[in-house]
């Protein structure tokens, strides 16, 4: 039997390519500000461990608490749409806001994975290499950041996964995302019953990207359960 016997599977077909296309936006958005995210949020995880940690802890508890939609439409609309630079303008895109966005909730939650991480250490490990005369630079360096990343791991590619997860969010702000695109593919085909495959389709596309992190992030998390 032709496929053309199905005009719901056709259309589906015929939409699968810019369906894909859509969803890489989704995935370099979640890549961009899940390392944006990273680098900041060690950041402020470090600067919880000085005289300054009122500020990281303040940073945490805004932007942890704060809805990740409210984040996307500030960072929307307070930055330009352009940058001025020399003589010249710079393009400012809607998805660059939107990491931005996501990036800062994203550094929030790994401040606290770092936090957490520096406090599961062993109060014997400090004693330790006290005891042995390192140095502050040297027991971070030797000792404790290499058991941090360790433990960060796990919760860090389940933050990641979160993150993609909020990459939905990107369509209500004009981005060309893959929400984007099974909304014009569902107002162009006008079928409902296309309109429920291809939303479906949406969440197989995101079980299937998401549900192997998951997987290693449990293995990761067994492996490590005893450092």
């Amino acid at each position: 039997m032709a496929i053309d016997s199905f005009p719901v599977l056709s259309a589906l077909l015929q939409w699968s390519p810019a369906l894909v296309a859509g969803f890489g936006q989704n995935i370099l958005i979640s890549v961009v500000a899940i390392a944006l995210g990273s680098v900041l949020g060690l950041l402020i995880g470090a600067l919880a461990l000085s005289p300054l940690g009122i500020v990281a802890r303040l940073w945490v508890q805004v932007f942890r608490n704060a809805p990740w939609l409210v984040l996307i439409y500030f960072t929307t609309y307070v930055f330009p749409f352009e940058i001025h630079i020399g003589s010249s303008y710079v393009s400012f895109p809607d998805w660059v806001k939107v990491t931005i966005g996501l990036a800062l909730p994203a550094s929030a939650n790994v401040a606290e994975i770092f936090r957490g991480a520096i406090g599961s250490i062993p109060s014997t490990q400090w004693e330790a290499a006290r005891s042995l005369a390192f140095t502050r630079g040297q027991l971070f360096r030797s000792i404790i950041l290499p058991q941090c990343f360790k433990r960060m791991l796990p919760p860090w590619m389940n933050l990641y996964a979160v993150v993609t997860m909020g990459t939905a969010l990107a369509s209500l702000v004009g981005v060309h995302d893959v929400i984007d695109t099974a909304q014009i593919a569902s107002n162009t085909v006008n079928m409902t019953g296309f309109t429920v495959v291809i939303y479906l389709s949406l969440l197989v596309l995101f079980f299937a990207y998401c549900y192997p992190i998951s997987r290693l992030t449990q293995h990761l998390e067994r492996r490590y359960a005893f450092y």
